[in-house]
């Protein structure tokens, strides 16, 4: 959900600013027309616009688009300094009234003056500052309430690692939750142990430590012969766990504002791949489905629980703990097709296993009712987790779901970057066999889907969900 609220904030933002962007344009434009003694109103209102002005002022806004981008307008802002924030602002609509100017005097705008200009870019920059003051006044008070909340684990034990550990402490606006610090030892550890601070690991144990927590961002403190030891193995680790890396920028020894004693931010580099609008078109296809089916789907839904809750003794609904986004722990929603505290006697079946690797799975299934093998033969079962959907848990196409006792019993990190995305109920395993594929083939097909994703990628994977589950292979 975190994730989603992100997703629509950023293009929320996008759309404001163009609209600032015209409304500039047309507040100068009155203002201009205004100083020439033959305007009115009505006559302003019935000036005829041609096509290529239409054309012209599209271009514009394009590019005015593509300034804001560039200039950083539109990553996370979590951890950038008001004032920082302020100046990129007004670099992007200076940028962009710069442009302004040099189009009017390519095409002969005469409208378009100095003054013109000017006034544009008042009220622009204006409005652009006065609009992230409000997101982020609001965005704090979210955070401070534990919405929007992320959870960072810093890497470094040195004085700039703790000065900004206590920074991210003493504001609750900025969404931070410290999981801990790791580092070796080394020289300086008694001072940092004397501030009453404790390491959770070195980084030998920084993988065991990764593979139980749940960490979105690792900041990365370290001194510059430490960086280099340690660089490409941390990094490559992180992506392995679909971790965001940030770097102090003294590593690099970058010439950088410095927060003042009254900001409780810091700046740091993101070495993290901006997500773009398909992610949020994918957010958006989701919920709409995901309501579309359940609204549609009810009447099913009632009937299958009362079949199930009247062939059967126990809940209509199988509720089981399961692995998500960043290794996030999830109750997910199933149609019953065992008998009651199944999980119990899974142990005693630990030897008919017909899988390999972690997952337990048996065709013939002794604890599976009549009616659940119908449920699972025709993957009917799987329909309540469209409420997962809903909910931000999970999507319609991705990773299937782990079990905490499955997700336990993965020995290799490379498999763990599955979780760097939401699980979701269809994926590449479920059409190409489901069980009938090895383990290792599946986790294949997991980091396949998320190295070539895209929307059409999730489109196709849909399609052939439904002749997969008319077919039923593979199905347990």
């Amino acid at each position: 959900m975190v994730h989603t609220m992100r997703q629509i904030m950023n293009y929320a933002a996008k759309l404001l600013d163009l609209c600032i962007m015209v409304s500039s344009f047309a507040f100068a434009t009155i203002l201009v027309y205004a100083s020439r003694t033959s305007f009115t109103l009505a006559g302003f209102m019935t000036t005829r616009i041609k096509l290529s002005n239409i054309l012209l002022f599209a271009l514009l806004l394009i590019v005015w688009h593509l300034i804001f981008a560039g200039c950083g307008i539109y990553v996370s802002k979590r951890l950038t300094t008001l004032h920082s924030e302020v100046i990129e602002l007004c670099k992007a609509t200076s940028l962009a009234a710069v442009f302004l100017l040099a189009t009017a005097r390519t095409f002969h705008i005469w409208m378009v003056r100095p003054i013109f200009v000017l006034l544009f870019w008042m009220m622009c920059t204006s409005l652009v500052v006065c609009s992230r003051l409000v997101v982020r006044s609001t965005l704090r008070g979210l955070r401070r309430r534990g919405r929007n909340r992320k959870f960072l684990l810093i890497v470094g034990t040195n004085q700039r690692a703790l000065d900004f550990a206590r920074r991210i402490s003493r504001n609750a606006g900025l969404g931070y939750q410290l999981v801990g610090f790791v580092d070796d030892d080394w020289s300086g550890m008694k001072s940092f142990t004397e501030t009453g601070n404790t390491c959770c690991c070195d980084f030998s144990g920084l993988p065991e430590f990764l593979r139980h927590n749940v960490v979105d961002e690792a900041a990365i403190y370290l001194p510059l012969r430490s960086y280099y030891e340690h660089a490409a193995q941390l990094v490559a680790l992180c992506e392995e766990h679909g971790i965001t890396t940030r770097f102090d920028p003294q590593i690099f020894k970058l010439r950088i504002s410095q927060p003042s004693a009254r900001d409780a931010e810091t700046d740091l580099v993101l070495a993290a791949n901006s997500e773009g609008w398909p992610v949020f078109v994918k957010r958006v296809f989701d919920c709409i489905v995901s309501v579309l089916l359940l609204l549609f789907l009810a009447p099913f839904f009632l009937i299958v629980a009362v079949l199930v809750k009247c062939t059967s003794e126990g809940p209509v609904f199988f509720r089981q703990t399961r692995v998500g986004l960043n290794k996030r722990q999830f109750l997910i929603f199933k149609f019953r097709t065992m008998i009651a505290d199944a999980e119990k006697l899974q142990d005693e079946l630990l030897s008919q296993n017909e899988m390999s690797g972690p997952v337990f799975k048996i065709k013939k299934d002794p604890r599976v009712t009549p009616l659940g093998r119908i449920l699972r033969r025709t993957s009917i079962d799987e329909l309540p987790q469209l409420l997962n959907v809903l909910n931000g848990d999970m999507s319609l196409v991705g990773p299937r779901a782990m079990s905490l006792r499955d997700y336990q019993l993965f020995d290799q990190d490379w498999q763990r970057r599955r979780f760097s995305v939401k699980p979701g109920i269809t994926c590449l395993w479920q059409v190409n066999g489901r069980n009938s594929i090895p383990f290792e083939r599946w986790m294949e097909l997991d980091i396949q889907y998320i190295d070539k994703w895209s929307l059409w990628l999730d489109v196709k994977i849909l399609a052939r969900t439904i002749p997969a589950v008319l077919k039923g292979s593979g199905a347990a």
